[in-house]
């Protein structure tokens, strides 16, 4: 696990993974509770909101056909990790652990989607579908930026059940969810609940963030890294990635991030062909004005992303961008370019300019419009190619922030 980076928000970015050094525990028989008498309760299929029902509002399945259909297709993932640390004596030491999370077949060519965070390092990974054989399992690319990765088993080793993709673009909040994985290495654990919000923004291994994340109760523990979040249709509509603990524990409250599916399918097709996903880079950190802040600082407008931090040498500054340079007891830098339009859409906060790149790929033109000294200015930016990290400079955040959509001070990350 990552060490806090604030106290509301804990285990992230490998929050969501069991790495146990030296030895691994894993449990993979039937947990006897020791009683002889058996309840049998019959479900109801899942209540399905009727801008999502496909043949009546009733037409959800139940919590146990999701499971039983889906189930097979859900792996669990080890990796082997070579890790350097520092011995009591202050020497480099390397110690052998394994990372273990969750992952689901896309198609029957064998293909796997999992996070990175589950093979970051990793010298040997392996596979198992339901009951199955450990299968050994190829790294075929991984996008640190979206927190992915493409593995590859060979499909004639065992009998491949893929998971249907859905559309995270219908996803609404209230909808019903099931998550399956492997949580604390209890493999094929099945949990269910709602969606709890959308359009949420947690941070990439790499400090970038990741858009348009899908927050559920659904209860996501250690190991689930990399499992399907699926809706009432049996549809995959994201990979649980993150949870928020609300203190220094690393188990779950109630607060799990899935990563949209819909951005799993952007990435996938470069997966397979570069081993990797390249992303528009404009090379900024803004930050949310408050009506309050445009009155003080006598901005024409309190909607947009003040600019905070400008990368040297990144498109942005190439195309003559400005940050401020006076930081308010807040932890806002004044002083900067104000960006109000990118391509003539309306930037009403930060996330917006993340959003606006995000669609682009690198080499494409921009036209962005900002206030500098009280006048409109307008430039065309040429966006290059997202680096391997974002400043670590740019994540500080207040306690909330990163992992439900708080605000992030100093700026927010860059896009």
């Amino acid at each position: 696990m990552t060490a806090n980076r604030t106290n509301f928000l804990s285990g992230l970015l490998g929050g969501v993974v069991v790495l146990v050094i030296g030895a691994v525990l894993i449990a993979t028989g039937v947990i006897n509770s020791g009683s002889s008498t058996k309840t049998i309760v019959r479900q109801s299929p899942l209540a399905v909101p009727s801008s999502n029902a496909t043949d009546s509002p009733n037409s959800g399945l139940t919590v146990e056909e999701i499971y039983n259909r889906d189930g097979p297709g859900v792996a669990f993932v080890q990796a082997k990790i070579t890790q350097q640390v520092a011995s009591p004596f202050g020497f480099p030491s390397v110690q052998q652990g394994v990372s273990t999370g969750s992952g689901f077949v896309i198609d029957k060519k064998g293909d796997i989607i999992t996070n990175s965070h589950v093979v970051n390092g990793a010298s040997d990974i392996t596979v198992r579908l339901g009951n199955g054989p450990e299968i050994k399992a190829t790294l075929v690319g991984k996008d640190v930026s979206t927190d992915l990765a493409l593995l590859k088993i060979d499909p004639k080793a065992t009998k491949l059940h893929p998971l249907t993709l859905g559309d995270s673009s219908k996803v609404r909040v209230g909808d019903p969810a099931v998550a399956i994985g492997n949580p604390f290495g209890f493999d094929r654990t099945v949990t269910s609940g709602i969606v709890s919000a959308l359009q949420r923004q947690i941070d990439a291994p790499n400090n970038f963030t990741i858009d348009n994340v899908i927050q559920t109760d659904a209860a996501i523990n250690p190991g689930n890294s990399g499992g399907p979040l699926i809706n009432a249709q049996g549809q995959v509509i994201g990979i649980n990635s993150q949870i928020a603990t609300g203190g220094n524990g690393d188990g779950n409250v109630g607060i799990g991030f899935a990563i949209p599916i819909n951005t799993v399918k952007a990435a996938i097709p470069q997966l397979e062909k570069h081993g990797k996903v390249l992303h528009a880079y404009l090379g900024v950190t803004t930050a949310q004005l408050s009506p309050q802040d445009a009155r003080d600082l006598n901005l024409p407008s309190d909607k947009g992303a003040l600019v905070q931090q400008v990368m040297p040498g990144s498109p942005a500054a190439k195309a003559g961008l400005r940050a401020g340079n006076t930081q308010t007891s807040t932890g806002l830098v004044i002083g900067g370019d104000l960006i109000v339009k990118v391509d003539g859409k309306q930037i009403a906060k930060p996330e917006d300019v993340a959003t606006a790149v995000s669609g682009h790929k690198p080499g494409d033109k921009v036209q962005l419009q900002f206030y500098r000294d009280g006048k409109l200015k307008t430039v065309t930016v040429t966006l290059g190619n997202r680096p391997a990290g974002a400043s670590a400079q740019s994540q500080q955040q207040q306690p909330g922030g990163g992992g439900g959509g708080g605000q992030q001070l100093p700026g927010f990350p860059f896009p």
